[in-house]
C-alpha cells in the first residue's frame, strides 16, 4: 500500500477483530461518537451504542459499511457501552459477542446471531452466564469446537 487511507473517516471506530468469511474480509469494530462527558477511569466517556460491519474484498480493496449490525436498544440487558466485538462462524451461523455494561454498570458479554457474517444480528434476550470484563476473542478449532475467551478488566 503506498497510499493507506482510513476504512473509513464518517465514524469513530477502534479495537477491531477481522475475519475472512466466505472469501472476503469483515472488520467489526467499536463504534463511539463524541460526546461532552470528561474523561474518567470508568470510561464513561465513550458512548458506544451500535456497531457497524465492514467488509471488502481484499486488504486493499474497496471497502463497503453494511450499516448498523447491531444497537443497545436491540438487547434487553444492556445499560449502556458497546466496547470491542469479535465474530465467528460456526454450522452457517455468524455469531458477535459483544461486551457491554448492564444495567448495574458491570460488564457483561453477550451474543447475537445472524445468517449473515454483516448481519444484522439478533441478541440473546440474557448475558452469557458467568460471563464479565470486555475483549471477547472467539475461535473455532479444525474440530469444530468453539472457545470464548475475555477478561482484561474486572467487570
Amino acid at each position: 500500500m503506498t497510499d493507506p487511507k482510513p476504512m473509513t473517516s464518517d465514524l469513530f471506530t477502534a479495537d477491531p477483530s477481522a475475519h475472512v468469511f466466505n472469501g472476503k474480509l469483515y472488520v467489526y469494530p467499536s463504534h463511539d461518537r463524541e460526546t461532552d462527558i470528561q474523561d474518567n477511569d470508568n470510561g464513561d466517556q465513550y458512548d458506544m451504542n451500535d456497531y457497524h460491519v465492514f467488509s471488502m474484498p481484499s486488504v486493499s480493496g474497496p471497502v463497503t459499511d453494511h450499516g448498523v449490525a447491531l444497537t443497545a436498544a436491540d438487547i434487553p440487558w444492556v445499560g449502556k457501552q458497546l466496547w470491542a466485538p469479535d465474530a465467528a462462524s460456526k454450522n452457517g451461523k455468524y455469531y458477535l459477542y459483544f461486551p457491554a455494561r448492564d444495567k448495574e454498570g458491570v460488564f457483561r458479554v453477550g451474543v447475537a446471531e445472524s445468517d449473515k457474517p454483516e448481519g444484522p444480528f439478533k441478541p440473546d434476550p440474557e448475558p452469557i452466564k458467568g460471563s464479565y470484563s470486555i475483549d471477547p476473542a472467539s475461535f473455532v478449532d479444525d474440530d469444530g469446537q468453539a472457545y470464548l475467551y475475555f477478561g482484561g478488566i474486572w467487570g
